[in-house]
C-alpha cells in the first residue's frame, strides 16, 4: 500500500515493546505507517527507571520479535534495554519520528483519522496505540497526605535505595515494584508495608504457559468493556535470590493493612495505631495514558475500553480502526509481544488487504 494521497495506512503511537514489535509486524505486512514517540530518545519506559535497577532485577524483558534481548547482568536496565531498542529500531529500518506528544486522536467525516501533536499533525486510516502506562502514575488520595513532613515518592521518581539509608520507610502497594523496593531498602533501614489485600505468593516456577495463562485472565476482563488490571494481579508475587535478605528480616512478614489517614510524621490506622515514618514510597501502579484517544469515544458503559478477543485482545470493539496495545494484557511485557502481532493483523483486516504475511 503506498500514502500518494498524504493518507498513512497506520499510525503506532508509541515506541516501547509493544510499539516496536506492532511495527515490526507492521513492516513485514508491507503496510505504510510510522512511529510517533514522546521520548526524544529510544528506549520506551525503560529510559526513565532508576539507575538502581539492573538487568537481573527486571522481571523478565520479553525479546523484540526476531531478535535476542539483552543478558540479566547487573547492568543498568535503563542503559541496556534503550540500547537493545535503539540497535533494534535501525537493524529493522522502523519509521520512528521522536520527539512527538500525540495531544488527541479525531476521526474526519471522511472516516481517516488524524493525529494532533502540537502543530503538526498526521492522517491514517488505522492507527496502533502503544502510549503503555508509565506517564500515569496512580496514587490514591489518603486524608492528611499533604500535612506529612517527610518524602513522599511514586515509583516514577524512585531514587535508589541509598536515598532511604537511615530512613524509616513506609512501602505502600501490593505489587512486583513493592516487594522489590522492600528487597532493597529492608536490609539498610527500618520498614513497613502496607497493601488493601493479602499478598498473594506464588511458590512454583513461573513458566512461559503460567504467563499465557496470566495473561488470558487479563483479557477476560477487557473483553467485557471493564477497566484492565495488572497482569501481576492474577500472576501472585514471588521472591528472588536478591529479596532473601529482606525476607530474613521480617519485611515481608510484618505487612499491615492500609492505613486510614496520613499525619505529619506518619501513618494511623482504623484502631488508632500509629507508625512513624520519615518517607512514603507509593508503589501503587499506573493508569493507561490514553487521553489522547478521548475524542474517539471508545469506553464501553463499564468504564473501560472494550476489546475484541477474535482478534486476540487488541481491536477496539467501539472502532475497527484502532488497535491497542501496551493497554491491559499486554501492558506487561509477557503479553507485548503477541499483541503487536495481533494488531497488525487487525490493521491489515481494517484495511480489507489481501498481502501475504
Amino acid at each position: 500500500m503506498t500514502q500518494a494521497d498524504g493518507v498513512l495506512d497506520s499510525i503506532v503511537i508509541g515506541a516501547g515493546q509493544a510499539g516496536l514489535s506492532a511495527s515490526y509486524h507492521l513492516s513485514r505486512l508491507g503496510i505504510e505507517h510510522v512511529v510517533l514517540d514522546a521520548n526524544a530518545h529510544p528506549g520506551g519506559a525503560w529510559q526513565h527507571r532508576w539507575d538502581a535497577l539492573t538487568m537481573r532485577d527486571v522481571h523478565g524483558v520479553a525479546e523484540l520479535p526476531g531478535s535476542v534481548p539483552p543478558p540479566l547482568t547487573r547492568e543498568r536496565a535503563n542503559s541496556a534495554i534503550p540500547g537493545y531498542f535503539a540497535g533494534y529500531e535501525a537493524e529493522h529500518e522502523l519509521p520512528v519520528v521522536r520527539p512527538v506528544k500525540v495531544e488527541r486522536v479525531e476521526s474526519g467525516d471522511d472516516g481517516i483519522l488524524t493525529v494532533h501533536a502540537g502543530e503538526r499533525s498526521w492522517r491514517a486510516r488505522t492507527i496502533v496505540n502503544a502510549t503503555g502506562t508509565w506517564t500515569q502514575p496512580f496514587i490514591p488520595h489518603y486524608p492528611g497526605a499533604e500535612t506529612f513532613r517527610g518524602e513522599q515518592f511514586h515509583t516514577v521518581a524512585y531514587p535508589g535505595p541509598e536515598h532511604f539509608r537511615g530512613k524509616r520507610t513506609l512501602v505502600v502497594g501490593g505489587g512486583a515494584s513493592a516487594v522489590q523496593f522492600l528487597g532493597a531498602i529492608a536490609p539498610i533501614t527500618d520498614t513497613v508495608w502496607v497493601t488493601r489485600r493479602e499478598p498473594v505468593w506464588r511458590t512454583d516456577d513461573f513458566t512461559p504457559e503460567a504467563g499465557i495463562a496470566a495473561v488470558a485472565l487479563v483479557e477476560q476482563r477487557v473483553a467485557q468493556g471493564l477497566p484492565p488490571e495488572s497482569v501481576v494481579s492474577v500472576t501472585g508475587l514471588a521472591l528472588r535470590e536478591q529479596e532473601r535478605e529482606a525476607e530474613r528480616l521480617g519485611a515481608y512478614a510484618s505487612r499491615r493493612p492500609m492505613f486510614e489517614r496520613i499525619e505529619q510524621t506518619g501513618a494511623r490506622w482504623h484502631d488508632g495505631s500509629f507508625e512513624a515514618v520519615d518517607a512514603i514510597i507509593w508503589a501503587t501502579g499506573f493508569r493507561p495514558a490514553i487521553a489522547h484517544l478521548a475524542p474517539l469515544q471508545l469506553r464501553s458503559p463499564a468504564g473501560g475500553i472494550q476489546l475484541d478477543r477474535e482478534g486476540r485482545g487488541t481491536g477496539a470493539v467501539a472502532d475497527e480502526r484502532v488497535q491497542l496495545v501496551g493497554y491491559g494484557p499486554s501492558a506487561s511485557t509477557i503479553g507485548a509481544n503477541r499483541a503487536g502481532r495481533a494488531a497488525a493483523a487487525g490493521v491489515r483486516r481494517a484495511l480489507g488487504a489481501r498481502q501475504p504475511a
